[in-house]
């Protein structure tokens, strides 16, 4: 598949096997999946049309925070978002739960995102408080941030990768912004080295620290260290 970009020329889009690709990203009330919540939510959907890739549907979504909940100082720097946002502009949970499973779902589908672990808890805890969450169920899932560490030397934020790559994307810490982005970088990723099929459903981890959150059952954990000694996926378990 190919990808007519702003300038006239073309991208090679990763995963030609799979009939899709949604690239997302989250902003939370902090770091606990369990016990924080989802402020907002921003994913793309690229799918085939005609032999080149559009986008074919965009999810931006300010969700309203339940009650008791409150936004920090530290994240409303970060971010930018405000509780005044969120109440006057927040989508009521299970609307947001309902929208972001349908982006989500859908046979031979990719989810991507940048230290997709972390979005992958959220989200099913999210999705969860609504009956929602079988949409995760079996869904093939890649974490561009393990590609990114066999691909390049510390450091590993957004950022870094955006920088290093030349994406025109910004890491605003705004969740669509950032989700357009991972999809660029996953397009220059692509560019430099076709092996991004075997990073499905591999997630690297920091071998002092673990893994982050309860683990995914349909993926397999691997330690990797912030200097690359080789492929991920070339490592014995």
């Amino acid at each position: 598949m190919e990808e007519t970009d702003r300038s006239g020329g073309t991208e090679r889009v990763p995963f030609g096997a799979f009939s899709s690709v949604v690239v997302f990203d989250l902003e939370t009330t902090g770091l606990d999946s369990r016990s924080d919540t989802i402020i907002e939510f921003g994913g793309i959907k690229v799918t085939e049309q005609g032999g080149s890739a559009r986008t074919a549907e965009e999810v931006e979504l300010l969700i309203s925070l339940p009650k008791g909940k409150s936004l920090s100082d530290p994240i409303i720097r970060l971010t930018g978002i405000t509780p005044a946002m969120l109440r006057e502009s927040g989508t009521d949970p299970r609307l947001a739960a309902e929208t972001v499973s349908g982006l989500l779902s859908g046979p031979d589908t990719l989810l991507a995102a940048y230290n997709a672990q972390f979005d992958l808890c959220f989200l099913y805890y999210f999705l969860r408080q609504h009956q929602l969450e079988d949409c995760l169920r079996g869904a093939k899932l890649l974490d561009v941030m393990t590609v990114y560490k066999d691909r390049r030397p510390y450091p590993h934020k957004l950022c870094d990768a955006i920088e290093s790559y030349r994406i025109e994307g910004q890491n605003s810490h705004r969740a669509l912004d950032d989700a357009k982005a991972t999809w660029e970088l996953l397009c220059a990723m692509q560019a430099e080295a076709d092996d991004l099929d075997r990073y499905v459903n591999l997630f690297g981890y920091h071998p002092k620290y673990g893994v982050s959150g309860p683990r995914i059952s349909s993926v397999t954990y691997r330690p990797q260290a912030l200097c690359s000694d080789g492929k991920l996926y070339d490592r014995k378990p």
